[in-house]
Order: structure tokens, then sequence, then C-alpha cells
């Protein structure tokens, strides 16, 4: 399996397009996009070569309007941002306009604790944003720009049946390219962080930042998130890229939409750790956070959970999570140097711990 895939994501043409170069990428990328299978299969008896010529053409139509839903996404973080020590100041990825109104779905890390949000249409025109909603279980996030967006919104698509080995289109502000899925499976994030059913690609782009991942029939089936080195399976050398999949967006959307934040929050701690021979090891404690005013600090190793061992990084954050709703005291038995502690930490929203919220 790993030369079959090898051999199909080494192949696909890059397409890189910046500003006025956009437009000739789009019709590159669909070139490239029919040539590795996304278009219609081939006519059978049953239908003749009219009729696919003419699906052939709607698909192409429909891809084309997906990447031209495609926006880039520039950020300046507030002063103050809780965020600025791991992300910087300055942001800058993709977004995907889902709406005729102006809504844009990308991904958190690039417009959470914004002064200013910019989005730049194909052409280079730039409008200003505010933040919507934030939901960290996801990571996703909306933004509404101060006018429609004059492009056809793209549909979401059913993620859950996108299957490994299927191409796929990977559209970001610079570049649409075509894509494989490597693998889906669940993804395991060191801050606090679990996504069932994560969507892994390749080959790796740099450009993974809120890039949509659009099907054949040109709907939406994922957000970019990440980078990684396992993309077929845990731990095995294969590089590519995670996307958060849309269908983790559909019952949350509405409350999204109308509370900036989803209804059944989880509680958070803010620790960065690292699972290493079983041992849940931190590695980084949030400024501010719950953990850092209990204490707890890089190099602790967490050992339970209101009395019981745990078995590893993704047992902790499951069971911190059905512990109880934000606010509630989690009790931690962690080794601190050569010191066996009990520590209870306050737990809280994530969302309230960001400079500035979502304007709605």
């Amino acid at each position: 399996m790993y030369s079959t895939l090898l051999a199909r994501v080494c192949s696909p043409i890059a397409l890189l397009a910046e500003g006025g170069l956009r437009a000739g990428a789009r019709a590159l990328a669909l070139l490239t996009i029919v040539a590795a299978g996304m278009s219609a299969p081939a006519p059978s008896l049953a239908q003749p070569a009219a009729d696919a010529q003419r699906t052939a053409e709607a698909e192409q139509q429909r891809l084309r309007e997906a990447v031209d839903a495609v926006v880039r996404i520039r950020m300046r973080a507030l002063r103050d941002a809780t965020s600025m020590e791991l992300l910087g100041p300055d942001r800058e990825g993709t977004g995907v306009v889902i709406d005729s109104s102006g809504l844009v779905l990308t991904i958190g890390y690039l417009v959470v604790e914004a002064s200013r949000i910019e989005v730049f249409t194909a052409d280079g025109k730039s409008m200003p944003a505010t933040l919507v909603a934030f939901d960290q279980p996801t990571g996703l996030a909306l933004l509404r720009t101060s006018s429609p967006v004059p492009v056809r919104p793209v549909e979401l698509g059913d993620s859950a049946r996108l299957e490994a080995t299927e191409p796929v289109l990977v559209a970001s502000a610079v570049a649409a390219d075509v894509a494989y899925v490597a693998s889906r499976r669940t993804f395991t994030g060191y801050w606090e962080y679990i996504l069932e059913d994560a969507i892994f690609t390749a080959p790796p782009r740099g450009d993974f930042a809120g890039a949509a991942l659009i099907g054949r029939d040109g709907r939406l089936l994922g957000i970019g998130s990440l980078f990684v080195a396992d993309a077929m399976q845990p731990r095995a050398n294969f590089p590519g890229n995670m996307f958060v999949p849309v269908n983790s967006l559909r019952p949350i959307l509405g409350d999204l939409i109308a509370n900036g934040r989803r209804a059944d929050a989880r509680p958070w701690l803010g620790l960065h750790t690292q699972e290493v021979q079983g041992r849940i090891v931190v590695t980084r404690v949030t400024p501010e956070s719950p953990a850092q005013k209990a204490g707890l600090r890089r190099g602790d190793i967490i050992t339970a959970l209101a009395g019981q061992e745990l078995a590893g990084q993704a047992d902790l954050y499951k069971r911190l999570w059905a512990y109880g709703k934000p606010g509630v005291r989690v009790p931690l038995r962690v080794l601190q140097g050569n010191r066996m502690l009990e520590v209870g930490v306050e737990s809280m929203d994530r969302f309230d711990h960001f400079r500035g919220q979502p304007t709605l």
C-alpha cells in the first residue's frame, strides 16, 4: 500500500498561484484533477459519451466555483494575546466562504485574539472581518466579512464518506493541488485535543493552515490544521497534513453562529503534554491558565486523575472532559521533581481564557 500511494501522491503538478497568476493556476488545477482521476468515470454502454461529457463539465464547474470561494486571511493579534508566544503577532492562512452573507470557515489558531482580521478575495480585494465563533474541541473558527463576498459559497459535503486513497483537491490562498487521503483515524494533540475520524492527506503542504479540502463533487470536506510526520499510520515516517472533517462542524454550527461557542463546553487546564513510554510529561504550561495557577510546571509527570491511574495522554483528556463542566476542581496526582503531589486544578472554559471575544 505504501508504494502504491507514494506513486500516486508524487504525480500531481504543484500549482502555485500568487496574485494575478491565481486564475491561471485554477484552470491548471482543474486539468490536473481530471488527469488524476477526479473527473467523471468513462462512459458505459448505459451512459452515452455526450452525457458523460456533460457530467464531467458540470463537475469541473463545481470545482472551479469551490476554488473561487477560497480566500486569504491576514490577522494581527492583540498586544496582550495569550497565544502570542506560540503563534506570534501576525498570522496568515486560508478560509473558505460557506454562505452568502460572508461567513468564512477557517482554523481557529489563525484568528483567535485578533485586533484586526482582513479577508482577501482571489482578485486581491480586501475587506475587514470579525471573529464570530471559536470551537476548542474541533479547532474550527467562523469569521464574517463586513460585506458579502462576491463568490458562490461552498456547500458542506459528507466527510464520513471519504475513504483512504481517494483523490481530493487541497486549495489554499496560494495554491490548488491534488492530494490523496492517506488515512482516517483519531488524532490526539498535545494541547488537550482529540479529533475523532481526522483526515490525513499526502503529499504534505506547507500552506495547510485553513486550507479547503474539496471533493470531486466540489463540496467542502475538511479544513487544514497541521503538518504531520505520520499521515499513513501512527509513528510511521510518511509526512502529510491533517484536516478537520466538516462533519464535526454540522451538529454545532447553529450554536457557534448564535452564541460564539458550543453549548457543551469542556473543562480546560492549560497543559501541553507528551506521552513518553506511557508517562504523561508536561512540556508547557500556558501562562495565566488553571494549571499555572495550581503550580504545575514543565517536566511534571501526571500519573492519576481523581485517584485513578492514567493509561496515557488520550486517557487523561477523556477523563478530564468526563469529570465535569468547566469550573470543576480536577484532582491530579503529579510527580514534581522527586515529590509526589496531590494537586487540585480549577478548570475553566478555554474560550474564556482568550483576550477578546467573538463578535456575534
